[in-house]
């Protein structure tokens, strides 16, 4: 088939968290799901809809193991294989899912699931159309789901799921975004930030987290402080916060 010319077959989509420095520090098993971001891959579709000049300068795509051009090969080959074969893409997701959950069950361990790695992607809505898969109506009580994302829709309308929390990021052009979040209650804001983490921000208490990738789960409607990394150091846009 045509289609299949334009990715190789993907044996894995999901990573194991340890493979990442942030999510390594979970006390929770982790498994992430890395795209190729904005619109890098064969169809030329953003992955990122509301990304920012800002945020897409300061990506981490290619910082940690995404540096190395085999890795960023693979998130491109997942890349294409998503916006080639968007079903199929669901029903392995949804399947490598249901298997680490089955896993985790058996040994009554806890585990955790970021589909968002580097895209900002309902994930949630695409497994439910086509797979009829609802995380929020999951029996196993020690699963969790969790993502940052960059739309305002996405976060007022997951802000009360039960089995996944969704921090909205905070960019250069989305002030207005940030101001509406603070009154849905219970929403976190991830903020970056040039220097060492302010204890508050706008009158917000500012928890850290760089300190695991699972400090949301932990408190609402809180700002995430994370600390510029790789070509976020060098953001003048306004997307990594200097003044403060």
């Amino acid at each position: 088939m045509e289609q299949n010319k334009q990715y190789k077959p993907v044996k894995n989509l999901l990573s194991k968290g340890s493979t990442n420095s942030k999510t390594a520090k979970n006390d929770i098993k982790t498994f992430i799901l890395y795209l190729a971001p904005h619109n890098l891959n064969v169809k030329n579709i953003t992955l990122c809809k509301d990304a920012s000049d800002g945020c897409i300068k300061s990506c981490l795509y290619s910082a940690g193991r995404g540096k190395f051009s085999n890795v960023q090969k693979s998130r491109i080959n997942k890349a294409n294989y998503y916006v080639t074969d968007k079903k199929a893409f669901i029903k392995q997701l949804v399947f490598e899912i249901r298997k680490e959950i089955k896993k985790a069950s058996d040994k009554n361990e806890k585990i955790a699931f970021r589909l968002n790695g580097t895209s900002d992607i309902d994930f949630l809505y695409l497994m439910s159309k086509y797979e009829n898969f609802d995380v929020n109506l999951l029996q196993y009580d020690k699963v969790y789901f969790y993502d940052y994302t960059k739309s305002y829709a996405r976060a007022k309308r997951y802000k009360d799921a039960r089995k996944y929390t969704l921090t909205f990021s905070k960019s250069e052009s989305n002030l207005k975004e940030c101001d509406q979040i603070r009154f849905l209650g219970g929403v976190n804001i991830a903020v970056v930030f040039k220097n060492d983490l302010p204890k508050k921000y706008k009158n917000i208490k500012v928890i850290d987290g760089d300190k695991s990738d699972l400090e949301m789960l932990k408190y609402k409607g809180v700002i995430i402080g994370l600390r510029a990394k790789g070509d976020a150091k060098k953001d003048t846009s306004g997307f990594v916060v200097t003044n403060y």
